[in-house]
């Protein structure tokens, strides 16, 4: 099938973007528009290293088809630069070590920002819980929820 022209929104950019009916939106964001924040780590939406915010609504960008973005606002952990929570998390990753190898840190971040947004003062287990779609195999998990925990003190 013939490329389609998309209109989304990413990180408060407007974009015009070709794509073809079934490509995914994980890769028009890395490939087309360089935001290469967001990782494959799976392909099938389980391990969270793709998420992103599609009109605010926390995603796996593996499983969206990039013909549903259109239109869509787009937010990548490119995005929490200008973020002041965006900004407290990155701090609690860095001091507490929540980041090891980086493949599940942008999933991580997003997630830990959506519990945030919604719950300033989460409990240990409401952090379990709020990033429990995103997964880790260098950490063990305590040193990630120390930073989400870190940023929510802060």
């Amino acid at each position: 099938m013939a490329p389609v022209q998309i209109n989304l929104t990413v990180n408060g950019t407007a974009h015009q973007v070709d794509v073809h009916p079934m490509e995914r939106l994980l890769d028009v964001l890395r490939v087309k528009l360089d935001c290469t924040g967001c990782k494959e780590g799976c392909g099938e939406g389980e391990c969270g290293s793709c998420s992103v915010f599609l009109n605010g609504n926390l995603v796996n960008s593996c499983l969206v088809p990039a013909l549903q973005a259109d239109g869509a606002e787009v937010r990548t952990v490119e995005g929490l630069e200008h973020d002041p929570l965006g900004q407290r998390l990155q701090a609690g990753f860095r001091e507490c070590g929540g980041a090891q190898c980086g493949i599940c840190t942008p999933g991580m971040l997003l997630a830990a920002h959506h519990l945030l947004q919604h719950n300033p003062t989460p409990t240990l287990e409401e952090v379990r819980v709020g990033l429990s779609g995103n997964l880790c195999r260098c950490t063990g998990y305590m040193k990630i929820y120390d930073s989400v925990l870190k940023a929510a003190e802060s």
